[in-house]
């Protein structure tokens, strides 16, 4: 769909990326625009000059991206080639109009000066991290850059660069993790988001940080040194009336261009010239959003809600106040006076200085929008992104030994025979397995919509007997498993294994016919079905039940629940049995639910088999491999361990071929830490990662590994 959103400099039009296309769409009058029209070509990331006269864009016309500069309308298109080219993300106009800073593969800050085409490498971020958020901006007067860089603990400090000597300073001291800075309009302060609770959250790749909430608070850096907080204490008191001829004169000279207020930084001293934000509680914020001078927008992800909450934070007024809710993105106009806003599936234009939007804001129409599609130019388009993007992205430099150069010579004639998006997929999947590696995915495209049957599923096996179809297997859950209650298993139903289904919907089921064609539509719906204890009709009990999606949970955790009473049984209740599904969610759920009730067993057998993989499964393991280091007891009670949760038990993992990613690293973990022995086979072996997947223009996505894991032998 629409991506990539952003506003004109006061909010009259908005710019959006469809298709590798760019769109200017009027918030009130006129009619929506395709300024490139350039089918084969990736047009991505723009941004309106500050002037409004211009747009600049990145662009792979000629097989690398570079820098397109445009009149506003598209006309007049001037190339810049970036040296050494790959992919650039997150480009931000100075307010003078004379340069771009952005930021690139490599996670690399860089400034590309417009008039001269030269290019300025200001900083690399330490670490790569999925979430990209070095992201550059401007002083008002447009000498410095403002950004967030990680240090060698893996936290980010808030740097500034100074455009004119050169030189770059960091604001903060390191001892906590600061994020999004934002300029204020009067050049006087700096905000930025900062947290001292972040530390698990560096470890992005484990799950340590799962069950531990984040909360930041909001700070403003005072710029000079004679520049007092906007919070000192006051005292109401009467004043005196002012006679007439009062000095304060509203003769104010015609208001022109006017450059932005110069911003002017006493570097000494500044670490206690940053100030917390009275009146805005500590929260999960996620970023800021520039506002008009003294104010910031500030948005907070809220627990199981879509979306963030987007507050305006007043200097004057010392609080804030709640603006919009189920915020998906939100970018501001350059004169600060509009915001864009993304909630739901469209875009709104809403005043920054006024009350809360009603109904989000003034709705950006893209009715009628068109576009020419010419799939054979996409083609050729999207295999060139994904060879870039497997040379570009891919955890090390030498594709793994593949000729790069030469696969393109070898595969790029094919396209004169891909007639179909599934024959495109095959060639980009062809290219990026010359590299050999796991992780290596395309997804998704622009394939036809297929409308699902909806195909009820009764959770249960089914068995041709006499001619008629038996309840073989009816497939049921313990009582403490919400929400998968099998459809036939339900109390009170008196449905038996081994009774026959004998009608569905009222239409008899024999053989030959296939009992699922009776039971398209019916997913989520209350039906009829006839049961009896024989292979007739006669006599059969009519039951209401509700046919169900999907078998899958109820079908695992049968067997989940079989595998632990077998355990249970042949070890007189000894030993204990818990399964690992991933290395992920489905363990974050199953782990607490298994373990915690086993912990005291005298063994453990820990069923790393058919693992799906996730992040590392560290968490688990340290949990596995807590033993206890003392007890306390009272007069009345029995001795407890400390922590409650000590193991004692001796342990086990069992793995299969079918175990991946993290089901690779479980086993590996498990020794060691010296947990035990592992039995089974050799796991699947493709422990790298994605931590970005590239977006191609029609909306599908290929994935490069960007990441590797490695024991510390090496």
């Amino acid at each position: 769909g629409l991506r990539d959103a952003r506003l004109s400099p006061t909010g009259k039009r908005a710019i959006l990326e469809y298709r590798g296309e760019l769109f200017t769409i009027p918030v009130e009058d006129g009619s929506w625009r395709n300024i490139t029209r350039s089918a084969g070509v990736a047009d991505r990331h723009a941004v309106w000059s500050p002037k409004g006269d211009q747009i600049a864009w990145f662009n792979d016309e000629g097989g690398e991206y570079g820098l397109i500069v445009a009149d506003q309308d598209g006309a007049n298109q001037r190339r810049i080639e970036i040296p050494d080219p790959t992919f650039y993300f997150v480009p931000t106009w100075s307010p003078d109009g004379t340069r771009l800073a952005f930021t690139d593969t490599d996670y690399r800050v860089l400034i590309l000066e417009l008039e001269s085409g030269d290019l300025t490498h200001v900083d690399t971020d330490r670490f790569a991290h999925p979430e990209r958020s070095m992201n550059p901006v401007w002083s008002p007067d447009s000498r410095w850059i403002a950004y967030a860089r990680r240090l060698d603990n893996q936290l980010r400090a808030i740097f500034v660069h100074d455009t004119r000597s050169g030189e770059t300073h960091r604001l903060t001291d390191g001892m906590s993790d600061a994020i999004s800075p934002v300029w204020d309009a009067s050049g006087k302060y700096l905000y930025f988001l900062g947290s001292t609770n972040y530390g698990l959250n560096t470890g992005w790749l484990d799950m340590t940080s799962y069950d531990h909430p984040v909360t930041r608070a909001l700070y403003i850096t005072l710029l000079q040194k004679e520049e007092a907080s906007p919070f000192l204490p006051t005292s109401d008191e009467e004043e005196a009336e002012e006679g007439e001829g009062s000095d304060a004169s509203d003769a104010k000279g015609e208001k022109g261009e006017e450059p932005g207020p110069e911003v002017t930084i006493d570097f000494d001293g500044i670490s206690r010239r940053i100030v917390d934000a009275p009146g805005l509680p500590l929260r999960n914020y996620a970023g800021l959003v520039e506002g008009p001078e003294g104010r910031v927008f500030v948005a907070e992800i809220v627990p199981n809600e879509r979306g963030s909450v987007l507050h305006r934070y007043t200097l004057e007024d010392q609080e804030q106040e709640e603006f919009l809710t189920g915020v998906l993105s939100v970018t501001p106009s350059h004169d600060r006076k509009k915001l864009l806003i993304r909630a739901g599936s469209g875009w709104t234009v809403a005043d920054a200085g006024g009350g809360p939007p009603k109904n989000g804001g003034e709705r950006l129409s893209t009715a009628g929008m068109r576009i020419r599609v010419e799939p054979k130019a996409e083609y050729a388009q999207m295999l060139r992104d994904g060879w870039r993007f497997m040379r570009d992205f891919l955890y090390v430099d030498n594709t793994h030994g593949a000729p790069w150069d030469e696969v393109w010579e070898w595969y790029s004639p094919w396209l004169e025979d891909v007639h179909h998006r599934s024959d495109f997929n095959l060639l980009l999947d062809m290219v990026s397995g010359e590299i050999a590696v796991g992780h290596s995915y395309v997804r998704g495209g622009d394939l036809p919509d297929l409308v699902s049957p909806r195909t009820g599923l009764l959770g249960a096996d089914l068995r041709e007997d006499d001619g008629y179809y038996r309840l073989s297997r009816i497939f049921a859950t313990e009582e403490w498993t919400i929400g998968t209650e099998g459809p036939l298993a339900v109390p009170g139903m008196g449905i038996n294994e081994g009774d026959y289904l004998v009608a569905i919907d009222g239409k008899p089921v024999q053989a030959p016919t296939n009992p699922f064609m009776l039971l398209e539509g019916t997913a989520g719906r209350a039906i009829t079905i006839a049961v009896n204890d024989r292979p007739s009709m006669d006599g059969a009990r009519e039951i209401v039940v509700e046919p169900v999606t999907n078998e899958y949970y109820l079908r695992y955790l049968d067997w989940v629940e079989g595998n632990r009473l077998k355990v249970d049984k042949a070890s007189n209740g000894q030993i204990g049995y818990l399964h690992f599904p991933d290395t992920y969610n489905g363990s974050a759920v199953n782990f607490p639910r298994y373990f915690y009730s086993q912990a005291r067993k005298k063994g453990l057998i820990v069923d790393g088999r058919f693992n799906g993989g996730g992040l590392d499964p560290l968490i688990f393991l340290r949990r596995l491999a807590t033993e206890p280091l003392g007890y306390w007891t009272r007069r009345y009670s029995h001795d407890q361990m400390a922590p409650s949760y000590g193991v004692r038990a001796h342990m086990v993992c069992i793995t299969n071929r079918q175990a991946g990613s993290g089901g690779d690293e479980l086993p590996f973990e498990f020794k060691q830490l010296g947990l035990g022995p592992v039995i089974g086979t050799r796991t699947w072996g493709g422990l790298v990662g994605v931590s970005m997947w590239l977006s191609l223009i029609d909306g599908g996505g290929l994935s490069a590994p960007d990441y590797r894991i490695y024991s510390p032998e090496g």
